[in-house]
């Protein structure tokens, strides 16, 4: 779980990072990974 939300920040400021810097297709795929941290946190505390 600890590794999760280390590896979620991570993806969480590099997006913010590529919106500032307006690469959008990094953004986006960013977000994706975001998502796909998120998902798997939850997925850990429910079980």
């Amino acid at each position: 779980m600890n590794t999760f939300s280390k590896q979620y920040e991570i993806a969480k400021n590099n997006s913010i990072e590529f919106m500032k810097n307006g690469q959008i297709s990094a953004y986006l795929n960013s977000l994706a990974e975001v998502n796909k941290y998120k998902r798997l946190m939850i997925a850990v505390v429910a079980n």
